[in-house]
């Protein structure tokens, strides 16, 4: 999806977490190992965006891991799951992201490398976390553990 703004858009990472690791994918553009996730499209709120992006990327069927309020639906409300967490982070300047941080389990599906935007797709283990030749930085290792702890 094309960016909204040239400044800021607003996007989901999902850490989905599977027998005691977390699924990383080594962005193409970016260089690095991130979580899953993209920009959320404009006919989509970020619940349906996370799991889109989980299995785009992934191949993986997930289920969403969170609370949601108690309140019911009706016609112009819906009450979303709340995201594990809120960041903010620059991607290229002056271009900065809004992420919502969710957590997922897997339902079901093969893990699958999505060539067109990844050199690589793995499972992380707790000690590969703090393993230096991965190069992940303490927002991605936190929220890669708080994953682990959510799921488990």
């Amino acid at each position: 999806m094309p960016h909204l703004h040239e400044l800021i858009d607003f996007t989901v990472s999902i850490f989905i977490a599977h027998e005691g690791k977390v699924l990383m994918i080594h962005h193409k553009q970016l260089k690095r190992w991130l979580p899953v996730g993209g920009h959320i499209e404009l006919d989509e709120n970020p619940e349906q965006a996370a799991v889109r992006e989980a299995k785009e990327e992934s191949g993986l069927d997930v289920e969403l891991v969170g609370e949601r309020s108690p309140l019911k639906g009706e016609e112009g409300f819906l009450p979303l799951l709340a995201p594990r967490y809120l960041d903010i982070h620059l991607i290229k300047a002056p271009h900065w992201h809004i992420g919502m941080v969710y957590f997922a389990k897997v339902k079901s599906g093969e893990v699958t490398l999505n060539r067109e935007e990844h050199h690589d797709i793995r499972w992380f283990s707790p000690e590969d976390l703090d393993d230096p030749q991965w190069g992940l930085n303490e927002p991605l290792k936190f929220y890669c553990k708080e994953a682990l702890r959510a799921v488990a």
